[in-house]
């Protein structure tokens, strides 16, 4: 169904997302014969099943088919299209916000461990750098790569 002609969802992406979105992830050209189904319309969908964390046959008739956004993502993370498209934007990201390398040149990792009890039996361990017993867990930390 064309995505004109349907009433949108929050998780369809911006004209402006989209403008920046499109020349990473086609990989044919618009009118080759196994295009079926709008580029844009396809990613919508995708948008809309990652954000609602359904089964594939659960996406609404009025998006692309569940077999085709099923489909295209393996293509595009194939050909590297996510990877490159992040890389890129936090090329500009960083540009604009007027730091000094384009690649981030640090990362802070962090991690938890749960005290353990008698009930944790053999899922908790020893965490030997903060002399614990008990879970470890990592908490990623997205702070502010300013450097």
């Amino acid at each position: 169904m064309d995505a004109k002609k349907r009433a949108g969802y929050p998780s369809d992406v911006s004209n402006e997302a989209w403008a920046f979105c499109a020349p990473y992830l086609v990989l044919m050209d618009e009118s080759a014969p196994q295009r079926r189904h709008e580029l844009r319309a396809v990613f919508n969908a995708l948008r809309w099943f990652v954000r609602a964390g359904c089964p594939w046959r659960l996406l609404p008739n009025d998006l692309a088919p569940w077999w085709a956004v099923q489909q295209q993502p393996r293509w595009w993370i194939r050909a590297g299209c996510f990877k490159t498209m992040a890389a890129d934007l936090r090329a500009v990201l960083r540009i604009a916000a007027g730091r000094e390398h384009v690649v981030p040149t640090a990362v802070v990792l962090d991690s938890r461990t749960l005290q353990s009890t008698p009930e944790s039996g053999g899922r908790a361990g020893y965490d030997g750098y903060k002399r614990r017993n008990g879970t470890k867990t990592h908490i990623p930390k997205f702070r502010s790569w300013s450097g």
